[in-house]
């Protein structure tokens, strides 16, 4: 009888996700936020992707950066939204077991991706404010095509051993997980084996990645903001700097969400699940509405373009 009672999950078909734990009763409502968020991300990305393709004068460093974001904001958002939607509206909770580690290494994978090319960005403004003679022989289309490249290849070598890692170890304690989305602690806490490697190599990752991308941004930033209080008018320089602040805003709601929710997986027991689980989801959602707000229609050249679509009556 014990025997036909207990459930074996050394290789689960599928997961369970409760959505936000004790938030069951406003799934419905805080729907309302999420579906607004994904929809203003995915038109603006659009858009974005859109008006630099068919503007010619746009293919610049800037703009292949501008793109790529946009890339990686619409696979970020859309990698868990679509599945979150129908937990809150459809109760549909089951995830199969593939699908639940594919979703997991494209979050992070894409994560990755997109602090490199917050990296990447912050190297364009540096070299466009500190060294305009030459920034057009510095960064050629050929070298953004390599950096965006070589941001790929690091975002899908690093987080390789995620899904590998997650296969292979044993489900015997629950398929349920009290998520969203198949986050990688969230899933690493239901095996019964050791998983201090998964743990470490995770915890790693993210100190060394985003710890060092954040100090390259913060060095480029640095030596930007030297330059622009160099500059000889008053326009000049708050013209300037009020784009890099817009531009440095963008970067901290995209790292300081993530790391507050990274490190409390880890570490912040006394953090209420359903917070911890709302901050999870702000970092995938909050970045891609905004950074096509600010990046784009905040850029003099793609308001340009913007208002050649949707010309006033009577001009």
């Amino acid at each position: 009888m014990s025997d036909s009672n207990t459930t074996d999950f050394t290789n689960p078909s599928t997961f369970i996700l409760l959505g936000i734990p004790g938030l069951e009763a406003a799934h419905v409502w805080i729907s309302i936020p999420f579906c607004t968020m994904y929809a203003i991300a995915v038109l603006g990305n659009f858009i974005i992707l859109f008006i630099v393709m068919m503007e010619p004068s746009l293919h610049v460093p800037m703009y292949y950066f501008f793109c790529m974001l946009a890339v990686t904001d619409l696979v970020l958002s859309t990698s868990i939204l679509p599945k979150t939607l129908s937990i809150f509206w459809f109760n549909s909770s089951e995830i199969d077991f593939s699908a639940c580690l594919t979703q997991m290494y494209f979050i992070h994978c894409f994560f990755v991706m997109e602090s490199g090319i917050f990296v990447a960005m912050a190297l364009d403004r540096y070299v466009a404010i500190c060294h305009p003679l030459r920034h057009s022989t510095i960064l050629t289309n050929p070298v953004v095509a390599k950096i965006g490249l070589a941001l790929a290849l690091r975002g899908i070598i690093l987080l390789l051993p995620h899904p590998f890692l997650a296969r292979r170890w044993p489900y015997c304690r629950t398929n349920i997980i009290a998520h969203t989305h198949c986050e990688y602690m969230a899933v690493l806490k239901l095996a019964c084996a050791d998983i201090r490697v998964g743990s470490y190599y995770g915890l790693s990752v993210v100190f060394l990645v985003t710890g060092l991308d954040m100090l390259f941004i913060t060095v480029s930033y640095t030596q930007i903001l030297r330059a622009v209080f160099s500059l000889p008018t008053k326009d000049a320089r708050l013209k300037t700097f009020g784009t890099c602040s817009s531009h440095f805003c963008a970067i901290l709601a995209f790292y300081i969400p993530a790391l507050f929710s990274f490190l409390t997986q880890r570490f912040g027991h006394n953090v209420p699940l359903h917070f911890r689980v709302l901050m999870a989801n702000m970092y995938l959602l909050v970045p891609p509405m905004l950074n096509p707000i600010i990046y784009g229609v905040r850029t003099k050249q793609i308001q340009d373009r913007l208002l050649r679509l949707f010309p006033h009556k009577g001009t």
